[in-house]
């Protein structure tokens, strides 16, 4: 029997005279494998951000339940989650390594213990002989797999992704998914968002539609198809998204702590202390 791990009520978010997302309710339980899916400006990134505490909801609530039952502002168990942004903001002077220890020390995990974890999901990704090297000349795909090992290097209970595939070929983006499933396999609850649909099929054991920030569609892919009397989840998204989407993404105007946290994680100085591993 599956639990409720993240609640959310009714959320609505608005930028302006824009309504990003409109009274969306869902629960997400542990263990699932969430493909949230959407065009561009659907409201995806708005969401992720809402899950992450990085936006407040601008009607509704997102809360965290325990194994207790007991009901948390998300914001206040950051700790719990890993976040793969679009844009990774890696310091391009530290190594792949040092990148990772430093999350890693945010979070109060000892070197050793991130060391060993980010050492064993760096060879499952491939890049094991690349920890030590300064990530200012890595690949936007070897960007995204450090960012990766580096949301994962705490041992989150939640993951959220968003486009964990962009800029890898083939053979990576492969193992990035035999990852995020065998994640699922240890019961962390991953959203996986992505425009890629057939991404989404492959991974995820359940489908969530966002367009023009509205929920359209809530479940498996086979009962997606079923709903809307399709053989494809493709044409199951068509049938489910046939207004005309958002020509572009909204997007709130960067709080002090957004300004902040874009300062320290896309600056090309390292912080203090960022020296070679010993």
């Amino acid at each position: 029997m599956t639990s409720a791990l993240l609640s959310i009520r009714n959320v609505s978010k608005s930028f302006a005279d824009v309504d990003a997302l409109q009274s969306v309710t869902l629960d997400l339980n542990r263990g699932d494998i969430v493909g949230l899916v959407g065009g561009n400006g659907a409201g995806k990134t708005t969401l992720l951000r809402l899950l992450c505490g990085l936006y407040q909801p601008t009607d509704g609530e997102v809360t965290y339940i325990d194994e207790n039952q007991v009901e948390h502002p998300i914001h206040k168990v950051r700790s719990n989650l890993g976040v793969v942004p679009e844009a990774t903001g890696l310091y391009s002077r530290l190594t792949a390594w040092e990148n990772i220890r430093y999350h890693s020390r945010l979070n109060n995990v000892p070197d050793k213990k991130s060391w060993n974890r980010a050492l064993r999901l760096a060879r499952a990704l491939d890049i094991e002989d690349d920890l030590q090297r300064p990530t200012r000349g890595f690949s936007r795909g070897m960007r995204q797999k450090t960012a990766l090992i580096r949301a994962l290097a705490h041992d989150p209970e939640i993951l959220l992704l968003d486009e964990p595939t962009g800029g890898l070929d083939v053979t990576s983006a492969r193992r990035v998914r035999d990852l995020v499933r065998k994640l699922g396999e240890e019961g962390r609850t991953v959203i996986y968002s992505t425009h890629q649909l057939n991404e989404a099929e492959q991974v995820c054991d359940r489908i969530i539609i966002i367009h023009n920030g509205t929920l359209r569609a809530d479940g498996s892919p086979k009962v997606l198809m079923e709903l809307t009397n399709t053989d494809s989840l493709e044409d199951a998204f068509v049938n489910l998204t046939q207004d005309d989407s958002r020509e572009v993404d909204v997007a709130e105007p960067d709080s002090k702590l957004q300004r902040f946290w874009t300062r320290i994680t896309t600056r090309n100085n390292p912080p203090k202390g960022g020296g070679n591993d010993s």
